[in-house]
């Protein structure tokens, strides 16, 4: 086990974004985010869990949400895995902040407060090969901003692929850490920043309560045997396209056992994520199986 709570577990990335004493952390990144476009100077985290308006409404649950002084949302939220809709999904999150902010009565105009969403992805987004994806609103022909109001900034960890003596801004220096922290002995850019400090403070296993210690060492094992499942899961499914290709010897076969073998890697996963113990809505979220699909599994 590494020196430093690895942060794509949930209680890790919690842990050094979404309490009270590890506030400044957060206020320090997202400044270096945003740096160029806005300030911010202080932050109060908020009940991440939304509850429906109705008995058979779906609630949310954010990893990080928080106002700004100023009263703009923001949600920071770590993925590990794909999912489908997965851009929708983030609309739906923002959406759903930007329409909590509505009062009733006559004498409200519409006087909502902007939405920001970061969303750090332990995966890449689509075909996109970029570290960083930045969505706002704007004019299609002008390229103009229409409105402040929704802001969405997703962050493709796997992207990133400097050294640490080649990163050339607190940005970059903030994501190296994030994505290799569980792998460093020490923390690194002490010496050009002193949030990284107290990010060394927090960060350290060693600090730990034997309660959080107990706590972040399941959270851990469940991120392990997660990665591990999808890995295996993409080399099964990689050796029945294969297989099937060969077997076919044609074009038509090739093509039948690509999508077959894409077919075998949804269901292996199933399998991984079903042996976990891992809900069945959630599976059909990650592969597209049906129910009963994985029922049979």
């Amino acid at each position: 086990m590494g020196r430093f709570i690895n942060p794509y577990t949930d209680f890790g990335f919690k842990m050094l974004f979404g309490r009270e004493m590890s506030k400044d952390l957060l206020i320090d990144f997202l400044n270096d985010l945003l740096i160029g476009e806005r300030v911010i100077t202080d932050l109060t985290f908020l009940n991440n869990e939304q509850l429906p308006e109705y008995q058979e409404g779906r609630g949310i649950i954010y990893d990080v949400y928080c106002t700004t002084d100023t009263g703009e949302k923001i949600i920071v939220e770590m993925q590990n895995r794909s999912q489908v809709n997965f851009k929708s999904r983030a609309l739906f999150y923002l959406s759903k902040a930007i329409a909590n902010q509505g009062l009733t009565g006559v004498t409200w105009l519409f006087d909502i407060k902007a939405v920001y969403g970061i969303f750090f992805m332990n995966f890449q987004l689509e075909k996109n090969n970029k570290l960083r994806t930045d969505v706002i609103l704007a004019d299609r022909d002008t390229k103009e901003l229409f409105s402040d109001k929704l802001r969405q900034v997703f962050i493709s960890l796997p992207m990133f692929t400097k050294e640490e003596d080649e990163c050339e801004n607190d940005f970059e220096r903030w994501i190296y850490v994030l994505k290799n922290m569980e792998k460093l002995d020490r923390m690194p850019f002490k010496a050009k920043k002193a949030v990284f400090e107290k990010l060394e403070e927090i960060a350290d296993v060693s600090a730990l309560s034997k309660e959080d210690r107990d706590i972040y060492d399941h959270n851990l094992k469940l991120y392990r045997d997660y990665m591990a499942s999808m890995e295996s899961a993409k080399i099964e499914g990689r050796e029945a396209g294969r297989e099937e290709g060969r077997e076919e010897g044609r074009e038509e076969g090739k093509i039948e056992g690509i999508e077959e073998g894409r077919k075998e890697e949804k269901k292996a996963i199933a399998r991984n994520l079903k042996s976990l113990g891992t809900p069945v809505d959630i599976i059909t979220t990650a592969t597209n199986l049906t129910v009963e699909e994985i029922e049979k599994l």
